[in-house]
């Protein structure tokens, strides 16, 4: 196995150039009725997020910028003063201080997909206060 890569922000850099969601270590935030899993590179992250049926995508802001792809599931989202109803297939753009969140809907989970860029240590903090489900009990590996 080779050396880990950091990058210029010190977060570890993923190894894998092909993935499966299943072979990724998994994390969990019980309060929130959340699990997610992420990747680093270079310049991002990468992180797939499933919210049970219920439960909030609570508002909150942060100087990255996002982009998020619903894959599964409906949400009332709320970017900035917009609110809609969302489905598979629609997404959402936050720019850095844009306030963002929102409720699962239905009884079928919110399944999606976040980009951030650039790299951020206040992501990797949030996967580390979160509960390891699966895997090797290790920190996620960008």
């Amino acid at each position: 196995m080779s050396e880990p890569h950091f990058n210029e922000h010190g977060a570890e850099v993923t190894g894998r150039r092909i993935f499966r969601w299943d072979e990724l270590q998994t994390t969990r935030w019980d309060a929130d009725r959340v699990e997610a899993q992420i990747l680093t590179g270079e310049h991002m992250h990468l992180i797939r997020a499933v919210y049970e049926p219920g439960a909030t995508y609570e508002m909150h802001s942060h100087p990255h910028e996002q982009f998020s792809l619903l894959l599964s599931g409906r949400m009332l989202l709320t970017v900035g003063g917009e609110t809609r109803e969302i489905g598979p297939g629609d997404g959402w753009y936050a720019p850095g201080g844009v306030p963002h969140g929102g409720e699962v809907l239905g009884d079928e989970p919110a399944v999606f997909i976040d980009v951030y860029s650039p790299v951020t240590t206040w992501i990797l903090d949030v996967f580390a206060q979160g509960r390891r489900v699966d895997g090797d009990q290790a920190p996620p590996a960008g």
